[in-house]
């Protein structure tokens, strides 16, 4: 099946697609959910690693300031 073909495929309530063109979409359907679940999952710990230096340098003034 051509990528044309793919593309021009439309759901709808009259039109079944074929087995080969469902199993490209659930295909492409699940690369994008990987990538996608990647970039969140790398963005949050990132967030989680920036937060922690911030909360770290913050102890670190208030043990100096108490010592």
């Amino acid at each position: 099946m051509s990528e044309k073909e793919l593309n021009s495929y439309r759901f709808g309530y009259n039109v079944e697609p074929t087995d080969e063109m469902l199993a490209q979409i659930m295909k492409e359907v699940a690369e994008e959910a990987r990538e996608s679940s990647k970039r969140v999952h790398d963005e949050m710990f990132e967030k989680m690693r920036i937060n922690a230096i911030a909360k770290q340098a913050k102890w670190e003034e208030v043990f100096k300031k108490t010592s």
